[in-house]
């Protein structure tokens, strides 16, 4: 069995799998209402498993999106695939949520709302990967193909933007087949949140006294 984790959004998914040879299906999703991650996760990924007659015990390996997205949502999100992988000495695959929707649409970028009028942007060409934080004005200037995004906020502010349904836990269980396939995981213990911008109290923290 198998599960992936995406709580980034405004809405979070669980999804449980399984392996079939070098093939991986998804055999069930459920979602999570917003502001109710932090108690529901566990509980819900608890239910899902049995609704298989399966417990956590019966699970191989984890995939979590872990980022960017909500603060929140994402240190809940990796906070139980971490939890749960080192309890029950499981690996662990992370995937990007910028790159899933660039995998989703077929283009070779991506862009989230980020609020404040900045998004986060995903470039992904050449074997090269770049994220990092954007005013919503620039994003073009970085790419002169299809820009995918999920959200109505930038659909009105690029109308030729490629709008596609955002990517899921189930979504990101298929994406991870070929790492699962090659064995290719994340170091738990160093395995944190993609945020791509520092969370407000690290912005906004005060310099402790002597410091510039």
């Amino acid at each position: 069995m198998l599960l992936a984790i995406d709580t980034c959004g405004a809405t979070g998914t669980i999804a449980i799998g399984r392996r079939d040879g070098d093939a991986v299906g998804v055999i069930a999703q459920t979602e999570l209402a917003g502001k109710t991650f932090s108690a529901q996760l566990v509980p819900r990924i608890r239910e899902l498993l049995a609704e298989y007659s399966a417990t956590a015990r019966d699970l191989q390996a984890i995939v979590v999106v872990n980022g960017p997205g909500s603060f929140t949502g994402v240190r809940i999100g990796v906070s139980a695939a971490k939890g749960l992988a080192e309890a029950l000495r499981i690996p662990v695959v992370a995937l990007s949520r910028l790159a899933l929707l660039a995998g989703k649409a077929g283009t070779s970028a991506a862009a989230l709302d980020a609020g404040r009028g900045e998004v986060y942007f995903g470039h992904y060409a050449g074997g090269q990967t770049t994220e990092v934080l954007l005013p919503a004005d620039d994003a073009h200037t970085f790419t002169s193909g299809p820009i995918a995004i999920c959200e109505e906020s930038l659909a009105r502010l690029w109308p030729t933007a490629q709008l596609t349904a955002a990517p899921d836990a189930a979504y990101a269980l298929s994406a991870a087949t070929p790492r699962l396939r090659a064995q290719d995981y994340d170091d738990v213990l160093a395995l944190d949140g993609n945020y791509v911008r520092r969370s407000d109290a690290e912005l906004f923290a005060r310099p402790a006294a002597g410091q510039k």
